[in-house]
């Protein structure tokens, strides 16, 4: 399959980008408003995979080329920026394409960080408020910390929660997030139940904040 990584230069889209690339035979596009920003990304992770033995398929384009020819679609963008940039690639998409987010609203103060949901109840429910009616919304890989991703040397041993109202694009979800070596994706309901997967991120990032031995801590449910 082709995955596309909407926003795939930043920090989430680059831990997604290199654990996919090294642990599965998929096909990687990288997005970016800027296409010219995605083929530099692109060169930086190829470089970091060649360094540890690992032959990946990446290319860069912009937003709407990478979701056009992309059977998965992850935006992986800030949740602020997560509803325009649907809207701006919606043409690309369609009934065969599968959209999904990993983004969480949330707000900080001194003491740390608050979940902050939009109007809409959570951001998945939002990106599928801002979808095209035909194409299945996902939500997935909401707690991992981006550091924990991206650096390889970091062996995982996390769980991800993966909320769908359609059990063909869940399962499509389900089954590329458990190739990711230690990475186990369990099922945790419709898009209604988006609300209570996303909360806990904030909770991880603060678990985080307040244990110096607990920077790149996560979610094992057991």
């Amino acid at each position: 399959m082709r995955i596309a990584l909407l926003g795939g230069t930043g920090d989430i889209g680059e831990g997604l980008a290199l654990r996919v690339a090294r642990d599965t035979n998929h096909e990687i596009l990288i997005g970016s408003r800027d296409p010219e920003k995605a083929r530099d990304a692109v060169a930086d992770y190829e470089a970091e995979l060649e360094a540890r033995g690992a032959d990946a398929d990446l290319k860069g384009f912009d937003n709407e080329m990478a979701a056009d020819r992309a059977d998965i679609v992850i935006v992986s963008v800030p949740p602020y920026y997560v509803g325009d940039t649907v809207e701006a690639v919606a043409d690309s998409l369609d009934s065969d394409s599968v959209l999904v987010t990993p983004a969480v609203g949330m707000q900080g103060d001194e003491d740390g960080l608050h979940y902050h949901p939009p109007e809409a109840g959570s951001v998945t429910e939002l990106v599928a408020q801002r979808a095209p009616d035909e194409v299945p919304v996902v939500g997935a890989f909401h707690n991992l910390a981006a550091d924990a991703l991206s650096n390889l040397d970091n062996e995982l041993d996390l769980d991800t929660l993966v909320v769908a109202d359609d059990d063909d694009a869940k399962a499509t979800v389900l089954t590329v997030a458990n190739e990711i070596d230690g990475l186990r994706a369990l099922e945790a309901g419709p898009l209604a139940n988006a609300a209570e997967v996303e909360s806990v991120t904030p909770l991880v990032i603060n678990i985080a904040k307040y244990n110096e031995d607990m920077h790149d801590v996560g979610v094992k449910w057991i």
